[in-house]
Protein backbone atom coordinates (compact mmCIF):
# COMPACT_ATOMS: atom_id res chain seq x y z
CA UNK A 1 0.00 0.00 0.00
CA UNK A 2 1.37 3.25 -1.03
CA UNK A 3 1.65 6.19 1.60
CA UNK A 4 -0.38 9.22 -0.17
CA UNK A 5 1.50 12.41 -0.83
CA UNK A 6 0.71 14.99 2.08
CA UNK A 7 1.06 17.84 -0.78
CA UNK A 8 -2.09 17.71 -2.23
CA UNK A 9 -3.77 17.77 1.12
CA UNK A 10 -1.37 21.29 1.66
CA UNK A 11 -2.34 22.56 -1.48
CA UNK A 12 -6.16 21.93 -0.90
CA UNK A 13 -5.89 23.27 2.98
CA UNK A 14 -4.09 26.51 1.03
CA UNK A 15 -6.74 26.83 -1.38
CA UNK A 16 -9.42 26.55 1.53
CA UNK A 17 -7.47 29.70 3.41
CA UNK A 18 -7.78 31.74 0.38
CA UNK A 19 -11.00 31.12 -0.19
CA UNK A 20 -11.99 32.62 2.61
CA UNK A 21 -9.77 35.64 2.99
CA UNK A 22 -11.08 36.00 -0.52
CA UNK A 23 -14.57 36.45 0.92
CA UNK A 24 -13.42 38.54 3.65
CA UNK A 25 -11.53 40.80 1.55
CA UNK A 26 -13.92 40.70 -1.55
CA UNK A 27 -14.01 44.01 -3.09
CA UNK A 28 -10.80 45.03 -1.51
CA UNK A 29 -8.65 42.82 -3.41
CA UNK A 30 -8.57 39.80 -6.32
CA UNK A 31 -8.48 36.06 -5.63
CA UNK A 32 -4.88 36.67 -7.15
CA UNK A 33 -3.47 38.99 -4.39
CA UNK A 34 -5.08 36.87 -1.70
CA UNK A 35 -3.28 33.49 -3.19
CA UNK A 36 -0.02 34.90 -3.86
CA UNK A 37 -0.31 36.61 -0.26
CA UNK A 38 -0.84 33.56 1.41
CA UNK A 39 1.87 31.46 -0.62
CA UNK A 40 4.69 34.22 0.44
CA UNK A 41 3.82 34.19 3.97
CA UNK A 42 4.03 30.38 4.05
CA UNK A 43 7.02 30.63 2.52
CA UNK A 44 8.27 33.17 4.71
CA UNK A 45 7.34 30.99 7.65
CA UNK A 46 8.97 27.67 6.19
CA UNK A 47 12.40 29.53 6.23
CA UNK A 48 12.16 29.01 10.40
CA UNK A 49 9.75 26.21 11.49
CA UNK A 50 11.05 23.51 12.70
CA UNK A 51 6.99 21.72 12.78
CA UNK A 52 5.27 22.47 10.04
CA UNK A 53 1.68 20.56 10.88
CA UNK A 54 0.20 24.17 11.48
CA UNK A 55 2.35 26.04 9.00
CA UNK A 56 -0.76 26.90 6.57
CA UNK A 57 -2.83 28.33 9.59
CA UNK A 58 -0.34 30.01 10.45
CA UNK A 59 0.04 31.09 6.66
CA UNK A 60 -3.36 32.30 6.35
CA UNK A 61 -3.04 34.68 9.54
CA UNK A 62 -0.14 36.21 8.93
CA UNK A 63 -1.93 36.79 5.48
CA UNK A 64 -4.52 38.46 6.67
CA UNK A 65 -2.63 40.86 8.77
CA UNK A 66 -1.03 41.78 5.66
CA UNK A 67 -4.07 42.27 3.94
CA UNK A 68 -5.76 44.25 6.90
CA UNK A 69 -2.43 46.42 6.81
CA UNK A 70 -2.60 47.44 2.55
CA UNK A 71 -6.58 47.98 3.36
CA UNK A 72 -5.52 50.40 6.76
CA UNK A 73 -2.51 51.81 4.12
CA UNK A 74 -4.75 53.15 1.65
CA UNK A 75 -7.06 55.14 4.30
CA UNK A 76 -6.18 58.45 6.34
CA UNK A 77 -4.96 58.22 9.98
CA UNK A 78 -7.82 59.99 11.26
CA UNK A 79 -10.13 57.10 9.45
CA UNK A 80 -9.01 54.08 11.70
CA UNK A 81 -7.14 52.94 15.16
CA UNK A 82 -3.71 54.25 15.51
CA UNK A 83 -1.46 51.29 14.60
CA UNK A 84 1.29 50.05 16.69
CA UNK A 85 4.37 48.02 15.38
CA UNK A 86 7.10 46.21 17.56
CA UNK A 87 9.91 44.87 16.12
CA UNK A 88 12.39 43.10 17.57
CA UNK A 89 15.17 40.60 16.07
CA UNK A 90 13.46 37.40 16.94
CA UNK A 91 9.98 37.79 17.44
CA UNK A 92 9.68 36.07 20.45
CA UNK A 93 10.22 37.42 23.38
CA UNK A 94 10.38 41.71 23.49
CA UNK A 95 8.20 42.74 20.81
CA UNK A 96 5.50 40.11 21.96
CA UNK A 97 5.58 41.09 25.90
CA UNK A 98 5.02 44.88 24.20
CA UNK A 99 2.37 43.68 21.73
CA UNK A 100 0.02 41.57 24.33
CA UNK A 101 0.41 44.63 27.11
CA UNK A 102 -0.36 47.10 24.87
CA UNK A 103 -3.29 45.36 23.70
CA UNK A 104 -4.50 44.82 27.30
CA UNK A 105 -3.73 48.17 28.39
CA UNK A 106 -5.07 50.23 25.82
CA UNK A 107 -8.78 51.81 26.06
CA UNK A 108 -9.42 53.27 22.94
CA UNK A 109 -9.42 51.03 19.58
CA UNK A 110 -5.20 50.30 18.98
CA UNK A 111 -4.20 47.73 16.33
CA UNK A 112 -1.32 46.22 17.49
CA UNK A 113 1.14 43.83 15.55
CA UNK A 114 4.59 42.61 16.26
CA UNK A 115 7.25 41.46 13.74
CA UNK A 116 10.76 39.96 13.99
CA UNK A 117 13.81 40.76 11.77
CA UNK A 118 15.26 36.95 11.65
CA UNK A 119 12.42 35.56 13.16
CA UNK A 120 12.70 32.36 15.21
CA UNK A 121 10.94 29.10 15.11
CA UNK A 122 9.10 29.29 18.80
CA UNK A 123 8.30 32.06 21.35
CA UNK A 124 10.48 31.90 24.64
CA UNK A 125 9.37 29.72 27.26
CA UNK A 126 7.18 31.40 29.85
CA UNK A 127 6.23 34.12 28.48
CA UNK A 128 2.52 33.38 28.99
CA UNK A 129 3.38 32.43 32.30
CA UNK A 130 4.93 36.12 33.11
CA UNK A 131 2.00 37.83 31.60
CA UNK A 132 -0.82 35.77 33.09
CA UNK A 133 0.69 37.28 36.43
CA UNK A 134 -0.07 40.46 35.36
CA UNK A 135 -3.80 39.35 34.29
CA UNK A 136 -2.32 39.53 30.08
CA UNK A 137 -3.22 37.12 27.75
CA UNK A 138 -0.62 36.14 25.03
CA UNK A 139 -3.34 34.24 23.27
CA UNK A 140 -2.18 32.55 20.20
CA UNK A 141 1.30 34.44 19.11
CA UNK A 142 4.13 32.93 16.92
CA UNK A 143 6.95 34.69 15.75
CA UNK A 144 6.75 36.09 12.40
CA UNK A 145 8.79 38.23 9.90
CA UNK A 146 8.94 42.05 9.35
CA UNK A 147 6.69 42.34 5.83
CA UNK A 148 6.47 45.33 3.78
CA UNK A 149 3.23 45.92 4.22
CA UNK A 150 2.47 45.47 8.02
CA UNK A 151 5.58 48.43 8.68
CA UNK A 152 4.28 50.16 5.57
CA UNK A 153 0.87 50.68 7.25
CA UNK A 154 2.46 52.02 11.03
CA UNK A 155 2.18 55.28 12.65
CA UNK A 156 4.59 54.04 15.52
CA UNK A 157 7.21 51.65 15.10
CA UNK A 158 8.64 50.33 18.27
CA UNK A 159 12.03 48.60 18.22
CA UNK A 160 13.24 46.54 21.17
CA UNK A 161 16.61 45.67 20.52
CA UNK A 162 17.29 44.97 16.57
CA UNK A 163 18.36 48.56 15.77
CA UNK A 164 19.10 49.48 12.50
CA UNK A 165 18.35 45.90 10.94
CA UNK A 166 14.48 47.64 11.37
CA UNK A 167 14.08 49.35 7.81
CA UNK A 168 12.71 52.72 8.03
CA UNK A 169 10.11 53.77 6.11
CA UNK A 170 9.44 57.81 5.71
CA UNK A 171 6.22 59.07 7.68
CA UNK A 172 6.39 56.94 10.38
CA UNK A 173 7.46 57.71 13.71
CA UNK A 174 9.96 55.69 15.30
CA UNK A 175 10.84 55.14 19.28
CA UNK A 176 13.63 52.81 20.50
CA UNK A 177 12.76 51.19 23.50
CA UNK A 178 16.77 49.64 25.20
CA UNK A 179 15.51 46.07 26.74
CA UNK A 180 17.19 43.11 28.14
CA UNK A 181 17.24 39.94 25.35
CA UNK A 182 14.55 37.64 27.48
CA UNK A 183 16.94 35.02 25.64
CA UNK A 184 18.14 32.35 28.58
CA UNK A 185 16.21 34.42 31.18
CA UNK A 186 14.83 33.45 34.67
CA UNK A 187 11.74 34.11 35.70
CA UNK A 188 13.27 36.54 37.94
CA UNK A 189 14.57 38.35 35.33
CA UNK A 190 11.68 37.85 32.89
CA UNK A 191 9.18 39.65 35.17
CA UNK A 192 11.82 42.77 35.46
CA UNK A 193 11.77 42.86 31.39
CA UNK A 194 8.13 42.72 31.50
CA UNK A 195 7.60 45.53 33.91
CA UNK A 196 10.17 48.18 32.08
CA UNK A 197 8.28 47.27 29.10
CA UNK A 198 5.12 48.10 30.45
CA UNK A 199 6.27 51.05 31.75
CA UNK A 200 7.15 52.01 28.09
CA UNK A 201 3.46 51.46 27.28
CA UNK A 202 2.21 53.36 29.71
CA UNK A 203 4.34 56.53 28.10
CA UNK A 204 3.73 55.53 24.46
CA UNK A 205 -0.35 55.29 25.39
CA UNK A 206 0.05 59.12 26.85
CA UNK A 207 1.94 60.13 23.80
CA UNK A 208 -0.67 58.11 21.57
CA UNK A 209 -3.47 60.60 23.46
CA UNK A 210 -1.53 63.67 22.58
CA UNK A 211 -2.86 65.19 19.15
CA UNK A 212 0.67 66.39 18.32
CA UNK A 213 1.46 62.45 18.40
CA UNK A 214 0.29 62.31 14.83
CA UNK A 215 3.60 64.09 13.69
CA UNK A 216 5.86 62.24 12.13
CA UNK A 217 9.66 62.63 13.16
CA UNK A 218 12.15 59.68 13.28
CA UNK A 219 14.04 59.18 16.97
CA UNK A 220 15.92 56.53 16.54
Amino acid sequence: MTTPDPQPLLHERAELGAARLAARYRGHFSEETVRALIADSYQRLALTATVTTHLNVLAEHLAAERLDALAAARQTPAARPVRVLFVCGHNSGRSQIAAALLSHRADEPITVSSAGTDPDSALEPHLAEILAEVGVDLGRAYPKPLTEEVIGAADFVITLGCGDACPVVPGRRYLDWPTPDPHGASLPELRRIRDAIDAHVSDLLSLIATPTSTTTTDSK
